[in-house]
């Protein structure tokens, strides 16, 4: 008879705690409504990767503040810019809106973020990190990363319109429609829109309509979730 020799083994619990300390800076645009007597709607917009930097100048070149040179929002407009060789940060973005409730007379029932390719993976990332803090999602052209593909249910309640364009060869298009399969199958309020004609930029057409904003300030949270 053969038997393996047995070993003893020897293995013994820890644990460990450390603090690490990131220091993150943000700079950003805020449009004011004319009117701030009563709370106002606050719209957050994250640009693409094209406007990363230390410019704000280039926040205006898409997006609500390329809209607000010839249109008014009656609404808080929050663009803040992304860092040279940064992502977007949820966390920091989080922290930002924050300050701006804060400091401002928001209607916190009525905040609603949107965001361009890198912006709308931005902007995905954060609705899941803080589902609770907007009434309305609007992502155009983004890729989606792994986590709300698997957490899609966590933003059901959240009215949501994505855009992207169908011969987009930066973003493929199947991010989009893959993330709106998954939330079809339990929100409550969802559209995909699909150009055929565009490539990567199919924002413009969606930033340069009024009937977006209009949308977006018709969602109130508190109707979302009722």
């Amino acid at each position: 008879m053969f038997s393996l020799p047995s070993f003893a083994q020897k293995a013994e619990g820890g644990s460990f705690s450390t603090e690490v300390t990131v220091k993150k800076q943000l700079n950003y645009l805020l449009h004011k409504p004319d009117n701030t007597r009563q709370p106002k709607p606050l719209i957050i917009f994250l640009h693409g990767s094209g406007e990363k930097g230390n410019d704000l100048e280039k926040v205006k070149v898409h997006g609500p503040f390329k809209y607000l040179k010839d249109h008014k929002l009656d609404a808080y407009v929050l663009a803040p810019q992304c860092p040279e060789n940064e992502y977007w940060d949820e966390e920091v973005l989080y922290r930002l809106i924050q300050k701006i409730i804060k400091e401002n007379k928001v209607d916190i029932n009525r905040i609603y973020l949107t965001g361009l390719s890198m912006g709308a993976w931005g902007a995905w990332n954060l609705a899941f990190a803080h589902p609770d803090m907007f009434a309305a999602l609007v992502p155009i052209a983004g890729f989606v990363d792994r986590v709300p593909m698997i957490e899609n249910c966590k933003i059901q309640h959240i009215p949501t319109r994505i855009f992207h364009g169908l011969m987009d060869d930066v973003v493929d298009v199947s991010y989009s429609v893959n993330i709106y399969k998954k939330l079809k199958t339990c929100s409550t309020d969802i559209e995909l829109t699909i150009f055929d004609d565009a490539n990567h930029d199919s924002w413009t057409r969606v930033y340069d309509d009024p009937a977006i904003y209009e949308w977006m300030m018709q969602q109130r949270k508190n109707n979302n979730q009722e």
